[in-house]
């Protein structure tokens, strides 16, 4: 990730962007520190969409579930179950 002082990102924005979209995102420093980043708008998008949803929410859609994803399942074997007694 690029580095921009504040001085050069302002003189310099229509190039910073172009880097953005190019590039990936750029980091902006003021007086030395970290103060802002540019990220692409599909990024962004990614990082603020929307939240996940909770398992109450899925348990009381009405929509299918089918395509839930499921974790895999471990390696180790299931416990063989004993006989009632």
């Amino acid at each position: 990730m690029k580095s921009w002082a504040v001085q050069d990102a302002k003189a310099r924005f229509s190039e910073m962007l172009e880097a953005c979209l190019r590039q990936g995102p750029q980091l902006v420093t003021k007086r030395g520190s970290e103060a802002a980043i540019l990220v692409p708008i599909d990024d962004w998008r990614r990082l603020t969409g929307a939240p996940v949803k909770t398992l109450k929410d899925l348990l009381l859609t009405d929509e299918a579930r089918g395509d839930l994803k499921l974790p895999a399942r471990g390696r180790h074997p299931r416990r063989p179950m004993l006989p009632f007694d």
